[in-house]
Order: C-alpha cells, then structure tokens, then sequence
C-alpha cells in the first residue's frame, strides 16, 4: 500500500514526536509500505528516515511555493520526490496518491491536510480511505468541533475518521485495511 502520513515540521531529532514519527516510518517501511510525505523536515523527515532504513520507498511531495518561502528543500531520506509547482497541488498529490493517511500531532498545515481529505471523502470526489489520526490530541479537536458544530455533521461523515492512541495501533489499522 501506498501510505500518506501527515505531521508536523517543527520535532526535531532526539525528540519524542520525532522518535515517534521515525518508529512509524519504520513500522510501514518494515511491512513493505510505499511512505508518502511532505518530503521537509520535523516528523516527514524521521518518518522518512525510518522506512528508508527500514527498506521502503520513501516518496516526498515537495512544493515550490513552500520552498521560495522557507529555503527547504526535501529531506536526504526521500528516495523520490515529487515536486508541485503549489500548496494546493502539493495536498492534492498528498492525499489522492495514497491507500490510507495517517496523522501524527502537528499544527496548521497538518489540520488542512486531514480535513481536506476528509471533506473530499465526504463529498465524494475520493473513494473512502483510512484516515487514521494518532494521539489525544486529534481525539480532543475534533471531539470539540462535533460538540460544537456535530449538527452539521452527519454520522456517516464522522465515521470516516479513524482515532488512535499511538503508532501501533495505527499500523495495526492499516494491516486490517489492507
């Protein structure tokens, strides 16, 4: 399968969300997964250094627009990268490349990519797929947003996001998909 994880730039090495991130790039790489990133640093780089030692095709969706901002360019870990010429094109290829998503904590850009996803599979303009988020943290924002706004939220659409407490179940999640 081809995997999409999502997560933050910011954990660096040496750090428990990058030594989390690294795990699960190394789980799915050791179950013989394509991984797909956003190809820069912070988790899509300890994801991607884990399935590449792990044996697996690291793909990184990288975008101009994001590198003339930031400098960034793809982590030494991407064995294929696949450069967009936008953000949105770069979510796209993100998320309709994949077999299954799966969210680690992250901020702004991480929120983006799974409710965009999730939208795109409500509206079915994507196949339903695993979307699978890890941690309290995902658990809580969106426990929030349905206690809040769940009237325009039906049940079907809920049911299309997948929680998890860590990154094993989440590989586990995907091995029953599979």
């Amino acid at each position: 399968m081809k995997i999409t994880v999502f997560g933050g730039s910011h954990p660096v090495e040496g750090t428990t969300a990058y030594e989390e991130a690294y795990l699960l790039g190394s789980l799915l790489g050791k179950k013989g997964h394509t991984v797909i990133t956003g190809g820069y640093r912070g988790t899509m780089q300890a994801v991607s250094q884990g399935a590449s030692e792990a044996g697996a095709h690291v793909i990184g969706i990288t975008c101009l627009e994001i590198q003339n901002w930031s400098g960034s360019k793809a982590n030494a870990w991407v064995k294929e990268e696949q450069l967009e010429p936008t953000l949105i094109s770069r979510l796209n290829a993100l998320i309709s490349t994949c077999d299954a998503a799966i969210a680690l904590p992250g901020g702004s850009g991480t929120l983006t990519e799974i409710v965009l996803m999730w939208n795109l599979m409500v509206i079915q303009s994507l196949p339903p797929k695993p979307l699978i988020l890890i941690g309290k943290e995902w658990k809580k924002v969106f426990d929030t947003f349905l206690s809040e706004l769940g009237e325009y939220v039906s049940s079907q659409q809920h049911e299309l996001l997948h929680f998890v407490e860590n990154i094993q179940e989440a590989v586990d999640l995907v091995e029953n998909n599979h």
